[in-house]
C-alpha cells in the first residue's frame, strides 16, 4: 500500500511509510537471488533456450541426474515459475484409447533391438527417410541413418555396422514394411541367427519402444528445423543421437539417460 501511495498519489516515501507504519528500510528492500539461485536460474534459461519443448520435469532431471546438482525440487520449480518458464503451449487434446499390452522389458543389452522408418522433407521439398534403430534394454539410440532411399540392402549394411560396434542382437522387432519382409533381410537374419519379430499389421503399439523414440525425434528436433541437404540433416541427427544417449533424461529409465542406465545396471 505504501508503494501504491508513492506511485499513484505522489507522496514522499517517508510520509507513506509513516502513514502505513512501514520502515523505510523494509520499503526499499528488493529481494535478490542468492548466488545459488542465480546458478539455478542461469541453468534453467540455458536449458529451455536450447531445448524449447522441455517442461519442468525434464529440466529438473537434467540438472539432477546429468549435471549432478542436488537442488531441492520445490526450489527449482519456484525459480522456474518466477522466470515464467511454466507458460507452455497447451497440447491438443488426444482421444483416449485402450491401453496396449506392455512390451516385455529385456534384461540385458542386445536381447532385442527395434527399428523403424520415419519420413520428412528437406527445405526444397525433397522427401527423405530416416532409419532408426534402438536397443530395447536401455532405449539407446544405435543408429539414425538418413537418405533419399533406404532399401533392404542399406538396412542390412547399417545392421552389420552396428553388430561390429555393439555386438549381435538375439532379435530385432520391426513392422511389415517391404524392406523388412523381403528376401534380402530375411536371408541375412537367418544367416546371422537373428530372429525377426514382426508386429501385427496396423498395430504400431506392438513396437512401442521405437514408436515412442520416433515421437521424441520428431518432437525434439526433426519437426523444429528445416534442413537444406542430406549432409546437414545427417550431421544434426548424429550430434543429437549422442546428446540423447548421454545427456537427455529418459522417463522410462527413471529419469536417467541410456548410458547412465547401463552403468547403474552393471
Amino acid at each position: 500500500m505504501a508503494q501504491d501511495a508513492v506511485r499513484h498519489r505522489s507522496v514522499s516515501i517517508r510520509f507513506a511509510c509513516q502513514l502505513f507504519v512501514v520502515s523505510e528500510s523494509c520499503y526499499r528492500y528488493q529481494p535478490q537471488l542468492n548466488e545459488e539461485n542465480t546458478v539455478i536460474a542461469d541453468w534453467l534459461l540455458r536449458i529451455t533456450d536450447s531445448q524449447r519443448n522441455w517442461g519442468f520435469g525434464l529440466c529438473f532431471l537434467y540438472l539432477r541426474n546429468v549435471k549432478g546438482f542436488k537442488f531441492n525440487h520445490k526450489r527449482v520449480y519456484r525459480i522456474y515459475c518466477e522466470l515464467s518458464l511454466n507458460r507452455r503451449i497447451k497440447p491438443k487434446k488426444r482421444l483416449k484409447r485402450d491401453k496396449p499390452e506392455p512390451l516385455a522389458v529385456p534384461e540385458s543389452r542386445n536381447e532385442c533391438w527395434s527399428m523403424d522408418f520415419m519420413h520428412d522433407q528437406l527445405s526444397d521439398g525433397r522427401s527423405v527417410r530416416l532409419l532408426n534403430v534402438i536397443d530395447d534394454f536401455n532405449r539407446e539410440a544405435l543408429a539414425i541413418e538418413v537418405d533419399f532411399s533406404l532399401p533392404a540392402n542399406r538396412v542390412v549394411r547399417t545392421l552389420e555396422q552396428l553388430i561390429e560396434w555393439k555386438g549381435k542382437p538375439a532379435a530385432i522387432r520391426c513392422d511389415n514394411g517391404p524392406e523388412y519382409t523381403g528376401k534380402i533381410l530375411m536371408s541375412w537374419a537367418a544367416q546371422q541367427n537373428i530372429t525377426l519379430r514382426f508386429i501385427q499389421p496396423g498395430k504400431p503399439q506392438q513396437n512401442a519402444y521405437i514408436e515412442r523414440y520416433n515421437r521424441t525425434v520428431r518432437y525434439d528436433w526433426l519437426g523444429q528445423h528445416l534442413f537444406t541437404s542430406l549432409d546437414e540433416l545427417q550431421d544434426y541427427a548424429t550430434r543429437w543421437q549422442w546428446f540423447y544417449n548421454h545427456e537427455r533424461p529418459n522417463m522410462a529409465l527413471n529419469g536417467f539417460t541410456p548410458m547412465q542406465h547401463i552403468q547403474r545396471m552393471t
